[in-house]
């Protein structure tokens, strides 16, 4: 039997080991996938006698996406631009890492939330890890401008600086909380304000009239920050689309079969 799973610590809460078994089922794919706790300074040797017995790839989660980037000996595109790495392909050829959590968030906005990018004003909120792996596939979309607003401005320019010629002339811009400028069709929260229970110092002008708001973070109940958004117009998305789509991407990579998400999302929002 193919042998995957995932690293984390903790890792106790992880929903994708029931993710991946849906997706198994659906596309007749025989393999196990279970929950790996790995030593906080034991990710490389965890990663390494995962693959002597036998695994063929990991997902990986906090705390461990930047030393994911020094286990791999491949990296992809989007997993260099990302600087993190949440998936692992052990190949003949030796350890790809990649990073589905930009292509998941991309997903779940245009395939589920039915909002296309293309062509409209998107604000990115925070510019940490989270910020980071999503901004190459959201510019791939081509929206009419990218703002990344973040407490310490210096991090928001220099990840701006980074992609500002993907997006072309003008398209990405950074500034403080206090400097963001006129309304956005899609504002995205990247931060983890959320786990606090705090709300970034946006001003509710932000939100166009239909704005979609999504926050990465997800429960049973709305976070703060979409509570917020949905005070002023704005549709709601949390961040379990974006869990659930990720993996797809993931179990994509692996198996060479696209599974079907929308199922699979249903059934784990009702277990919220």
């Amino acid at each position: 039997m193919d042998r995957y799973c995932v690293f984390g610590n903790p890792i106790a809460h992880s929903k994708s080991p029931e993710i991946h078994a849906a997706f198994a089922a659906q596309t007749g794919q025989e393999l196990t996938y279970e929950k790996r706790l790995a030593p906080v300074d034991g990710f490389a040797a965890a990663v390494q006698a995962f693959i002597a017995e036998g695994g063929l790839g990991a997902n990986v989660t906090v705390p461990f996406k930047l030393d994911a980037v020094k286990v791999a000996q491949a990296l992809t595109i989007r997993a260099r631009a990302a600087g993190a790495v949440n998936t692992l392909h052990f190949t003949e050829d030796g350890i790809v890492g990649d990073n589905t959590d930009g292509a998941g968030l991309v997903a779940d906005i245009v395939n589920n939330a039915g909002v296309p990018i293309t062509g409209k004003r998107v604000l990115l909120l925070g510019a940490g890890g989270a910020a980071r792996g999503v901004v190459l596939p959201i510019l791939e979309h081509r929206p009419a401008q990218l703002v990344i607003a973040n407490r310490t401005v210096a991090t928001a320019e220099a990840l701006a600086e980074q992609f500002a010629a993907l997006g072309g002339e003008g398209v990405v811009s950074a500034c403080g909380y206090g400097d963001i400028e006129g309304a956005f069709d899609i504002v995205i929260n990247a931060t983890s304000a959320s786990l606090s229970a705090e709300l970034p110092p946006v001003s509710p002008s932000v939100f166009a009239p239909g704005a979609l708001a999504l926050d990465m973070m997800y429960g049973a109940s709305p976070t703060v920050f979409l509570q917020f958004a949905g005070q002023h117009g704005a549709r709601l998305r949390d961040g379990l689309g974006m869990l659930v789509e990720q993996a797809a991407e993931a179990f994509s990579l692996w198996r060479g079969v696209h599974p079907a998400t929308a199922g699979v999302l249903q059934s784990l929002r009702a277990k919220l």
